[in-house]
């Protein structure tokens, strides 16, 4: 049997303003309907895939419940108190087996593209009889361009479909990564893995008894939050920190690269998500509403507003409802000075969106001003914000459509299309939507400060509850 083991950590900042610390890549849809971690688990449909574990922190955990239950893929969801590295994230999925069982871990990183999934299909399943034999698989990428910017997997002896792993080399310089073109000798290293359960703990013990134990101990101490499998928190926490890499495939003699050609990309920038986007006659690609005159081989997006280019070549232009980003293509890897200028100057656009997404909807802070800020909100059907109160600010609530059942106080009450209230300072109040449809409604902040963190959550259905 294969467990799909889908890590659906990291921040991916390259992809900023679009990706961001709160709402990074794998849960936004960059080239299709689907989110990348959506297209992670479909294109898992043809193998036989018995059961699936999402490893996340807990920052993210609502983005992969629903998620998943979008596409009816709802399995485990391991979450990770702290960030240790794949080393330990890949140790808590294989220890998290019921007891006898010994599944094949199929581990991919949730924001990975695949142009050909048939191709990955049968990569994948040409390589079972390896991984079922006690080798520890890793798929390495065909190269067909020097690239810098990955690191590689020098082929040793051949062994069925794919050779011992010879040596692992860190990003090279551009130099080097054409020689090794030339030689044929290299792949890319991709960062997935197949092979038992029982090995990977074994090679890790062996090699890595510190992280081995740690691990051991957090799911020892494990509890079940809804659709969520907490780990013991200080045993994580005392956990070295390591990648799979070091942590075994460097270290164990049963390591094999199994070559991969299947249109593979990490999308780790926008020029990279530019060259496996379908573009037109000029080279474009587009998002949103664009419009484009003598433009050639840029690439264009936008969440809202019209995006006009006039005589521009090789350019990435982003729009979002905070931040334009443009940059020529070949100078997107420089957005990180960018991000962390942000961060220097304690903004907050590193981190969130205009238009941030909690358990019960969205909301998007559409103005604000000094001891004011403006709201508009919008709450799933059937879904509750958490019982609140604030030190600071009072509240006024619109509703614009759908009907809202609000707790203000000693008072519960149903309010319809143009109808409000208003919450003073202090009152423990609450809303939730009961109807069919979406509810949205204007929210009118005034107060000394507008800050999330002065809200003191009393109850709440999605396990937020201030200690």
């Amino acid at each position: 049997m294969i467990k799909a083991v889908i890590m659906a950590g990291g921040s991916g900042t390259r992809l900023w303003p679009l990706s961001r610390a709160a709402h990074p890549k794998q849960f936004l849809g960059l080239h299709s309907d689907d989110t990348m971690l959506q297209e992670t688990l479909k294109r898992l449909d043809g193998l036989d895939i018995q059961s699936s574990v999402t490893i996340c922190n807990e920052e993210h955990r609502f983005f992969v419940a629903e998620q998943l239950r979008e596409i009816d893929r709802l399995g485990s969801i391991i979450l990770e108190p702290v960030g240790r590295n794949t080393g330990p994230a890949i140790a808590l999925a294989a220890l998290s087996s019921p007891e006898g069982e010994d599944p094949l871990l199929l581990v991919l990183a949730a924001d990975h593209a695949i142009q050909d999934e048939a191709a990955f299909i049968k990569t994948v399943t040409n390589s079972i009889p390896l991984a079922e034999s006690g080798k520890l698989v890793t798929f390495g990428i065909v190269v067909h361009e020097p690239h810098a910017g990955y690191g590689y997997i020098k082929k040793g002896k051949s062994q069925g479909p794919g050779f011992a792993v010879d040596v692992f080399v860190e990003k090279p310089s551009i130099e080097v990564a054409k020689e090794y073109l030339e030689s044929g000798d290299y792949l890319w290293n991709s960062g997935m893995f197949l092979f038992k359960a029982s090995r990977y703990l074994e090679e890790l013990k062996k090699h890595r008894p510190d992280i081995y134990e740690a691990c051991q101990l957090s799911m020892e101490g494990t509890s079940q939050d809804n659709d969520f499998l907490r780990v013991n928190e200080l045993a994580f926490d005392a956990c070295p920190s390591d990648s799979i890499d070091y942590a075994v495939m460097e270290k164990t003699e049963d390591a094999v690269v199994v070559p991969m050609d299947a249109g593979w990309s990490d999308i780790g920038s926008w020029s990279s998500l530019w060259d496996i986007s379908q573009k037109d006659d000029n080279g474009n690609t587009t998002h949103g509403d664009v419009m484009l005159h003598e433009a050639n081989n840029s690439y264009v997006r936008t969440d809202g507003k019209l995006v006009a280019a006039i005589g521009v070549d090789d350019l990435v232009i982003v729009s979002t409802k905070d931040v334009l980003l443009v940059a020529q293509k070949d100078s997107v890897q420089n957005v990180k000075v960018i991000t962390d200028k942000i961060k220097s100057e304690a903004r907050t656009e590193w981190k969130n969106h205009r238009e941030v997404y909690r358990p019960w909807g969205k909301y998007d802070s559409i103005d604000n001003g000094d001891r004011y800020q403006v709201k508009r909100i919008t709450v799933n059907p059937g879904a509750k914000l958490s019982v609140q109160m604030h030190h600071h600010r009072a509240e006024h609530w619109i509703v614009v459509s759908g009907t809202a059942k609000v707790t203000n106080g000693e008072k519960v009450f149903i309010l319809s299309e143009n109808e409000s209230t208003y919450i003073p300072l202090g009152v423990v109040h609450a809303l939730e939507n009961p109807g069919k449809v979406p509810l949205e409604l204007i929210e009118v902040q005034s107060g000394s400060y507008l800050g999330e963190d002065d809200i003191v959550r009393l109850d709440d259905i999605y396990g937020r509850v201030d200690k």
